[in-house]
């Protein structure tokens, strides 16, 4: 590894790491946009970039190790290499989660999408996401603690689009391919919003030095809003 200032090598990976989560973002957007209208061409090339992804991801991990290996940094600078690898495995599973979302492409139509509200639902995982991320390149732990409080009104939208499937699957003309592939959808954005809270975990563990248990009871939830 080069003989620069510990500091100067760090700053690089953070880089590497923020261009990896602007490429996620962006191939989520398309996937919504793809399955919206249908488009095949696009779905191919979401794939191809979800591949550019793993390949990113395994060289950032790859020379965060060769760091820990080489530099052996301690304190401030250890808690960063730890942070920018938990944070690059959970950008990769966002990315598997966005080729998920276009695997069902066939199994639903832009109607479902849009009575499902999943373009919104999208795009407020994206922003999580995102602020996730400003979090780790600010170091603020204000701004993460807001991404964990958003992670609950995609947990309200998921657990909304769960009773209105429960309800229409009922009905003995329902077309229940259409409204499980609907309900996995639903399921794969809500994960992505976990892994976003996941982030802004990390990054709090990395400002602070507290490693902030992940909330429990999700499905706990999901069952008694049943009820009500």
């Amino acid at each position: 590894m080069s003989s620069r200032p510990v500091h100067v090598l760090i700053q690089e990976l953070s880089q590497v790491l923020i261009q990896l989560s602007d490429k996620v973002v962006e191939n989520l957007f398309n996937a919504l946009h793809a399955v919206k209208f249908q488009n095949e061409q696009s779905a191919r090339q979401i794939r191809f970039v979800d591949r550019e992804i793993d390949m990113a991801e395994v060289n950032l991990e790859e020379r965060c190790l060769a760091f820990l290996a080489l530099q052996q940094p301690v304190a401030r600078d250890l808690r960063t290499i730890v942070t920018i690898i938990k944070i690059n495995d959970d950008l990769e599973r966002i990315g598997d989660l966005v080729v998920h979302i276009i695997e069902r492409m066939p199994d639903i139509s832009s109607d479902t999408l849009d009575f499902f509200a999943f373009e919104d639902m999208g795009m407020h995982a994206a922003e999580m996401i995102k602020k996730s991320i400003e979090a780790f390149t600010l170091k603020d732990r204000m701004l993460a603690d807001q991404v964990c409080a958003l992670d609950e009104e995609i947990d309200v939208m998921h657990r909304s689009v769960f009773k209105k499937v429960t309800t229409l699957m009922k009905s003995p003309d329902s077309d229940v391919e259409q409204l499980i592939a609907a309900l996995s959808i639903s399921r794969y954005i809500e994960r992505m919003a976990d892994h976003a809270s996941r982030i802004a975990h990390e990054v709090i563990y990395l400002v602070t030095g507290e490693i902030v248990r992940h909330k429990s009871g999700f499905y706990e939830k999901l069952i008694q809003s049943l009820k009500e």
